[in-house]
């Protein structure tokens, strides 16, 4: 709901009949609080179904400097919440400690719990949009590499099914800026590809998150081909709406990514909140 805030996604999600949320954990204190969260649970009727961790560029201070602890801290909300998944990147290169034992630690967290930590494909950073197009930096990347080149910030990589997990978040936005097929990272991540953020791209350098069926990508053809594949996990909208006017206009974007959701997946209901799941006051 960016720019709105946290109760704007509840709220949103309660008029338009999504069946739940995944909350993103960021700089707004609400979002970082199982209080206030469980509240809007209760006041609107919609659970948190995902946690999506405090990993991006525009957190990295949020509940701290260290993504280990953040990390585990999202697993720790994730089972206060009932919610049966957690999404993360891959780590930064420049986390070394972090990402030397990101595999372990996301495979220790799983184990010693029921939620399930679902990495999510990232997608390589061009040299126009790390510095512009036409700056000094650019133009001597160029240089080296030719236009167009593009450099990870992720490490190993941004593709998750280079290292290999149990759990793997497709998104199809973060595909059309990386230009990779989807259709064939889906079968990389095989059955373990268990939560999906459903968006759309053209390919451009940024990352457009555009409504489901308004850009390139196959994205009826992978909600084919996950149901082909008995898919239960959770199909989550993940959509840029910041351009919208009106909350009208918010709202009937928000309005048709259901429908296309709910017309490719087969009105699939969402995973069952992971055993054992506690919920704290």
């Amino acid at each position: 709901m960016y720019p709105e805030n946290t109760e704007a996604a509840f709220r949103y999600a309660a008029e338009l009949g999504y069946d739940g949320i995944e909350l993103m954990v960021w700089a707004e204190p609400a979002s970082q609080s199982i209080a206030t969260v469980q509240g809007y649970v209760h006041r609107y009727g919609v659970p948190v179904l995902a946690i999506h961790a405090p990993c991006l560029l525009i957190s990295q201070r949020v509940w701290g400097a260290d993504p280990v602890a953040k990390l585990e801290r999202s697993v720790h909300t994730a089972e206060a919440l009932g919610a049966a998944t957690v999404v993360v990147h891959p780590p930064f290169r420049w986390q070394r400690r972090y990402a030397d034992g990101f595999a372990d630690q996301v495979a220790e967290l799983e184990e010693n719990g029921p939620v399930a930590v679902a990495v999510e494909n990232m997608f390589p950073m061009r040299a126009d949009s790390l510095f512009g197009r036409g700056g000094g930096a650019a133009r001597r990347l160029e240089r080296r590499g030719g236009p167009g080149l593009s450099v990870t910030a992720f490490s190993p990589s941004y593709d998750p099914t280079d290292t290999g997990f149990r759990h793997y978040t497709l998104d199809l936005s973060h595909t059309a800026t990386a230009g990779t097929d989807p259709l064939a990272l889906a079968a990389r991540m095989g059955s373990g590809l268990t939560h999906l953020h459903l968006a759309d791209g053209r390919g451009a350098a940024h990352d457009e998150h555009l409504v489901p069926g308004e850009g390139t990508q196959p994205c009826a053809q992978v909600c084919a081909a996950l149901l082909d594949n008995g898919f239960r996990g959770q199909a989550v909208v993940e959509v840029n709406t910041q351009n919208a006017r009106t909350t009208l206009d918010r709202a009937a974007m928000l309005h048709r990514a259901l429908t296309f959701a709910r017309t490719h997946l087969d009105n699939l209901r969402p995973a069952p909140a992971p055993t054992g799941a506690h919920h704290r006051a």
